[in-house]
């Protein structure tokens, strides 16, 4: 690739070279000593924070009680729990060793949505063979919504895309540099789940009886169009990126001054908590488990019917990932606590505006932020590179607050972990 080619590789953007990854890890041995510290430190604690007791995301540190209740949403947990055990029966006794975990183990919260500095837990998809890796993958489509399926595979497919463009890290940018994990006993009534996590797609599926919690889930992609090569054509936040701006733009002047925290997105106009190479504007991404998130800008109770009906749709976008019956409750939960909720929003809104956005209440956390370039040079954020989560807060991510209800009331002489 000529200089040209490369500083006009996506959109005016060329290729970051050097970068210290290989095999979907974050290679500190290749850096010189003087640098491993810094990598280390520009990375979240994911470890260490794994290790202390979860009490979720909060306002103010302390847990808003009897938020949520165990019930029957309706869905059917009988294809999952047979796609998961037909996963696991799939696998040596070495393999399942290495996927299989208590369900409430710490393994859940190490994960991170750029590359670990340690060792991965789980099975990586690029090491099974092909039959195992569908297996893993119908375990993903037996749990998720068409939508939801759709979304995973396509940042899945636009991380080999980013390989393709630029044309390096080709042991890393692969559609199956992920690794893949099982929690519990894959049951109809007992409670279990699976973790898939790696570059730009973590998601987190706690299942019990006929109900489901799909959080943290982050989905991301650099760049969110494919604009050539094998993947061409496949986009990813669409949805999310209009219903963001159908409610931004639908606030009145007075409403706009109390939902946009800042108007500029550019890094030399925000804070330098808010301008995180790493992170970005998100609060809450990875190792970020029990973070103290004060509610911030315009209260959904201040919107007009209409306004709160275009807030209810851009939660569904994100919402549709989950199938029909836990979609519902999720939404019905939204719904309960719409005064609550809260609407933040930094950068502008124009048609090709860089932004983010944060809907924050007692029971859902969603962030969506326009990044900076990693593997492409962009130094500002970009609409192209989109960060995404979707967490509940309160002790909801996980599932834990659930499983805490599910022995107490069953299992009462069972503890559960961290």
């Amino acid at each position: 690739m000529d200089d040209d080619c490369e500083k006009t590789l996506y959109r005016g953007f060329g290729p970051v070279l050097g970068l210290p990854v290989q095999d979907a890890r974050v290679d500190l041995a290749a850096l010189p000593p003087n640098l491993r510290a810094v990598v280390r430190e520009a990375f979240p604690p994911v470890l260490e924070r794994a290790k202390e007791p979860l009490v979720g995301i909060t306002t103010d540190g302390h847990v808003i009680p009897d938020l949520f209740a165990l019930q029957d949403t309706g869905w059917d947990p009988g294809p999952a729990s047979r796609a998961a055990t037909a996963f696991l029966d799939g696998l040596t006794p070495a393999q399942r060793g290495e996927v299989l975990f208590a369900v409430d183990a710490d393994e859940w919260r190490m994960w991170i949505n750029a590359f670990p500095n340690w060792d991965p837990h789980g099975l990586r998809l690029e090491d099974l063979e092909p039959t195992q890796r569908e297996r893993a993958l119908a375990v993903l489509e037996a749990c998720l919504s068409a939508s939801g399926f759709s979304d995973a595979r396509t940042a899945m497919k636009l991380n080999a895309a980013l390989g393709e463009l630029i044309g390096q890290y080709r042991d890393t940018l692969t559609e199956f540099s992920y690794s893949f994990a099982v929690f519990g006993t894959p049951s109809t009534t007992e409670p279990w789940g699976w973790q898939l996590w790696g570059h730009h797609l973590d998601v987190h599926c706690f299942i019990i009886g006929r109900q489901m919690v799909l959080t943290p889930t982050f989905i991301g992609a650099e760049p969110t169009e494919a604009d050539r090569g094998t993947h061409k054509g496949l986009r990813l936040f669409d949805e999310q990126r209009t219903a963001g701006l159908d409610l931004r733009r639908s606030l009145h002047p007075e409403q706009a001054r109390q939902a946009v925290l800042h108007p500029s997105i550019r890094s030399q106009d925000l804070p330098a908590e808010l301008a995180d190479p790493v992170n970005g504007r998100h609060l809450g991404g990875a190792a970020q488990d029990n973070r103290v998130i004060p509610y911030a800008g315009l209260p959904a109770g201040g919107l007009s019917p209409g306004q709160q009906e275009l807030l209810l749709h851009l939660v569904m976008t994100y919402a549709q990932r989950l199938p029909d019956g836990p979609a519902a409750v999720f939404m019905e939960s939204v719904e309960q606590h719409l005064d609550d909720t809260h609407l933040a929003w930094i950068g502008g809104s124009g048609d090709d505006d860089a932004f983010y956005y944060r809907i924050h209440s007692p029971v859902v956390l969603i962030e969506y932020d326009c990044h900076q370039g990693v593997f492409l040079d962009n130094d500002q954020p970009e609409p192209f590179h989109v960060h995404t989560i979707v967490r509940t807060p309160n002790g909801g991510d996980y599932g834990r607050d659930l499983l805490r209800r599910h022995l107490a009331h069953h299992h009462p002489q069972q503890r559960i972990g961290r």
